[in-house]
């Protein structure tokens, strides 16, 4: 189990005594083909790591979904679950004919980081290098699609 833990990019620092602390708040759930793991909207109460399957998440656009990526075997999702008060930006959706997840709910995952400082440093540290590489990725197709929508409303709060 540590070994599987530590191939997923928010939990790749952490040593086999800190992954301990962590392992025994998971706990597999098997969804089917088509079911929802959680709808934009939805509170983040929990983080999703795929044991076997493949999820897909999507935006809603108007009344149609868009997918933006594939979640397979040894992946997170939901990981804005690592902060307090915060709501699902996209629809998951199992695609595969059945995935068995791992939940951690953000209960049991936000006693962890305020008990162990280390650990929500090297998380959150994890979780840092994930949206970096998110953030340069939508930069980088943006510069590829030649300005295709308005990059400055990414960052304007009024919306």
């Amino acid at each position: 189990m540590f070994r599987f833990m530590s191939q997923i990019k928010q939990f790749e620092s952490l040593n086999y005594d800190e992954l301990s602390q962590i392992a025994p708040c998971m706990y597999l759930r098997t969804f089917n083909q088509d079911e929802v793991v959680f709808f934009r909207g939805d509170p983040s109460y929990a983080l999703y790591i795929v044991k076997n399957g493949k999820v897909s998440l999507r935006v809603d656009i108007n009344d149609k979904f868009e997918e933006l990526t594939n979640v397979r075997p040894g992946e997170a999702f939901g990981d804005n679950s690592l902060l307090n008060n915060t709501t699902r930006i996209y629809t998951s959706v199992v695609v595969s004919e059945k995935a068995d997840l791992y939940v951690i709910p953000q209960a049991n995952l936000l006693d962890i980081l305020n008990d162990h400082p280390v650990i929500r440093a090297k998380i959150m540290t994890s979780f840092s290098e994930l949206y970096n590489d998110y953030t340069s990725i939508l930069f980088k197709k943006y510069r590829s699609s030649f300005g295709f929508f308005d990059l400055g409303m990414v960052y304007d709060k009024s919306h």
